[in-house]
């Protein structure tokens, strides 16, 4: 492998690492705060690709979708965590595992009933569409370093509210000690309203900005679910920035090993999982 593949490699490594961190984030917020297994969580993914499919073509504009979307998947988490999970807090996971797990049933149903089981396109729009060169013969698409570009925001935005707003401190707070934060007069059920919400217009934005590379599919929702998990687990439960190191370990082992040993690609990432709770039980950084 010369070094320009080599920076190709490291650049796609690098760009699918934070897509799965935009994935997991949402996903160890619900569990490390809210206590909720959400295996529901791909499915938000799905719903993002999907809404990027429906609402690029209606609005014709991919930069107005990804804004309606957002704000679509928003409320969608709202109105799901009034209606449902907010009577699951305090139950057994496996009451939580058994709800999520319908959940995505109803998902993929009512996916089915709306867009058919068709798989669908969606177009990069005509501003994102060129290569950056690096060598006489091999480029880079910008719409991938542009795919890069949101995740990083949105990663540096959710490192600020969550570390440096007052916002942020309550919900760290009711992570903490969900009775103590209550009895300061903090609402709670507000907080985890928000953070659900949050979780999922995360999956929700990375579905919509996966769907021009991807394509949009049925049970899209699936394959990424348990990558999701085994970032989580390799970066600790509830930890945002464990969950940002694992995804982009990950992304580079998945990458590499596609590449240098496709044979045995699929396994080299649940073998770093493997060693690393050989090395640290908890994952590699606490809630």
């Amino acid at each position: 492998m010369d070094l320009a593949n080599f920076l190709i490699q490291l650049l796609n490594s690098v760009q699918y690492g934070l897509l799965l961190f935009m994935l997991a984030a949402g996903l160890t917020l619900i569990f490390g705060i809210m206590g909720v297994v959400n295996l529901a969580h791909g499915s938000f993914y799905m719903l993002g690709a999907y809404l990027a499919y429906a609402l690029s073509a209606q609005l014709g504009s991919f930069t107005a979708a990804i804004v309606v979307g957002t704000g679509l998947s928003v409320v969608f988490g709202l109105v799901l965590e009034r209606l449902l999970f907010r009577h699951f807090y305090q139950r057994e996971h496996l009451d939580q595992v058994l709800l999520t797990f319908g959940l995505i049933y109803i998902f993929e149903e009512s996916r089915s009933l709306l867009w058919g089981d068709d798989v669908h396109g969606v177009p990069v729009p005509p501003l994102l569409t060129g290569s950056l060169p690096l060598t006489d013969t091999l480029s880079y698409p910008v719409y991938r370093l542009f795919m890069m570009a949101i995740c990083v925001a949105l990663a540096v935005g959710l490192y600020l509210l969550i570390g440096k707003t007052r916002l942020g401190m309550k919900i760290r707070a009711g992570a903490f000690n969900r009775d103590m934060t209550e009895s300061l007069g903090i609402n709670i059920k507000l907080i985890h309203a928000l953070v659900f919400a949050i979780g999922v217009a995360l999956a929700t934005v990375a579905g919509m900005i996966a769907a021009p590379v991807s394509s949009v599919y049925p049970n899209m929702g699936s394959s990424v679910l348990i990558m999701c998990f085994v970032v989580v687990t390799i970066g600790g439960i509830g930890s945002v920035r464990g969950a940002l190191i694992a995804a982009l370990l990950v992304g580079l082992v998945d990458t590499f090993g596609k590449v240098l040993l496709p044979q045995v690609s699929s396994m080299g990432v649940y073998m770093l999982m493997a060693a690393v709770l050989l090395w640290k039980p908890e994952g590699l950084f606490k809630s």
